[in-house]
This record gives C-alpha cells, sequence and structure tokens, in this order.
C-alpha cells in the first residue's frame, strides 16, 4: 500500500509512503479516496493528519503513467482524480496537513483539502502543471483560488513557481510555519486536540463554513440556521451548557 492510515486516541493519521517522493500514481490516488470513505465512515476517528513523512510531503502526479494517457483515457481518469481528492475535502472532521519539503502539483492539491495546514520551515509549495503545458486537475484552479484569492491563484498557476514556507504564509496558502523536525508533532497536537471536541458541533461547523464558500450567503445562512438549532438536541450541547453555568467557559469534557 502506498497510503497507510494509523488510528490512536480518535486521531487518524493518513501517511504518503511512495518513496522517494510520494509521486500521486493512479493507484495512491484511489488507496486516498478508499481511506478518505473510511474515515468519514469511522466513529473512532474524530481528527485526521495527513503527512508524507520527514522529508516530502508530495510532489505531485506520477508524470511517467501520465505521460501514456491520451485525451480519451484523461476523460475517464480526471474525474476519478477529482473524486478522490473530494473525498478528502468532504471528511467531516477536522483535518490537518503536516507539510514538509515539496508539495506540488496533486502534493499542493492534497493540502488544499485539510482544514489547515502546518509548513517546515523548508517547504515549497506551488502549481507547476502549466509548465507541462497543463493545467491543475485535482482541484487547484478552485481550491486554491477560494483559499488565497483569484490574483494571487492566478500568479501561481500562470507562472507554475514555487513558493517557499514564508511566502506561503504571507499569501495565506499555509497556516503555520515551524522547524522541519516539528511538524508532525504540532499537526498531531493541533488534531488532538480537536479529538476532544464535540464531533457533531464540529461537524456542523465545517459543512457551514465550507457550504458558504460554495454558495451565496442566503443559502450560507440557512446551512447556520439550521446547524445552530440542531445542535440543541445533542448531548455535547446539553453537556457543554452545564458545565459552563457550574464550572465556567472552556471547561467541559466531551469524551
Amino acid at each position: 500500500m502506498t497510503v497507510h492510515l494509523e488510528v490512536s486516541e480518535g486521531v487518524g493519521v493518513v501517511r504518503l509512503d511512495r518513496p522517494p517522493m510520494n509521486a500521486l500514481d493512479v493507484a495512491t490516488q484511489d488507496r486516498i479516496k478508499e481511506l478518505a470513505e473510511e474515515i468519514t465512515r469511522r466513529e473512532d476517528v474524530r481528527a485526521v493528519v495527513i503527512h508524507g513523512g520527514e522529508k516530502v510531503f508530495a510532489a505531485g502526479a506520477d508524470i511517467k503513467e501520465m505521460q501514456g494517457m491520451d485525451h480519451a483515457a484523461m476523460v475517464v481518469r480526471s474525474r476519478a482524480l477529482q473524486e478522490s481528492f473530494t473525498a478528502v475535502a468532504r471528511i467531516p472532521k477536522p483535518v490537518v496537513a503536516g507539510v514538509t519539503g515539496y508539495a506540488l502539483g496533486g502534493g499542493c492539491e492534497l493540502a488544499l483539502c485539510a482544514d489547515f495546514r502546518i509548513a517546515a520551515d523548508n517547504a515549497k509549495l506551488g502549481q507547476p502543471e502549466i509548465l507541462l503545458g497543463l493545467i491543475p486537475g485535482a482541484g487547484g484552479t478552485q481550491r486554491l483560488a477560494r483559499l488565497i484569492g483569484p490574483s494571487r491563484a492566478k500568479d501561481l498557476i500562470f507562472t507554475g513557481r514555487m513558493v517557499k514556507a514564508d511566502e506561503a504564509l504571507t499569501l495565506g496558502l499555509v497556516d503555520r510555519v515551524v522547524p522541519a523536525a516539528e511538524v508532525f508533532t504540532e499537526a498531531y497536537a493541533w488534531a488532538a486536540r480537536l479529538a476532544q471536541g464535540p464531533a457533531v458541533a464540529l461537524r456542523a461547523a465545517k459543512e457551514a463554513v465550507d457550504t458558504g464558500l460554495e454558495t451565496d450567503i442566503e443559502t450560507g445562512l440557512a446551512v447556520e440556521r439550521t446547524w445552530f438549532a440542531g445542535l440543541f438536541a445533542t448531548e455535547d450541547r446539553e453537556r457543554g451548557m452545564r458545565s459552563f453555568v457550574e464550572e465556567g467557559p472552556g471547561k467541559a469534557k466531551f469524551l
């Protein structure tokens, strides 16, 4: 297997494991989808870390494999490629990407599917597909523009240039930069903290934000309103409010 899932204390760690550069070939793409769907179903996974290892997150698609595909083959494969990454983006639980080394092309697009990105100080990110006479095909033209704005996204997509961690932080492409040796520890700590939180409320918050970004504000507000009222039927809401009244803010335990 080129991608592995390990679960401990409510945190599911998805590890890319296709040395030397974690190139995202068809088998890896399909495995990513399989694991994303498994994580979505599993109640024992409450938050997720996506990590490529100490040296590289993912350097992009397997170009040698792609070179052998013609137009007819890619018409079929491009949908499966997008569906693999969309399965990650739709995991209804907090997801953090721990980015070390290169996150290029499909690797960058995979990181974009996370809710939060922690990058190593030596990380390099980008969408270099234009240098192959292509455009991003795993959601990059859509998720990158939504994350950092259309002008900044077009700069990266049109030029194919890589950005170092400090510029990625300035652009909003990553959310935190730490020394390379601390990336996984920081990503795991972020996920572990949220794994202790109210699972249904976290799911509601993620769906409300993501839906609002994809539609008009009135629809987004309707989703928010529905979830907000619905959470009053959960045990976590009862526990949280009771703890606030009896013990003060921030002391509720949801497990």
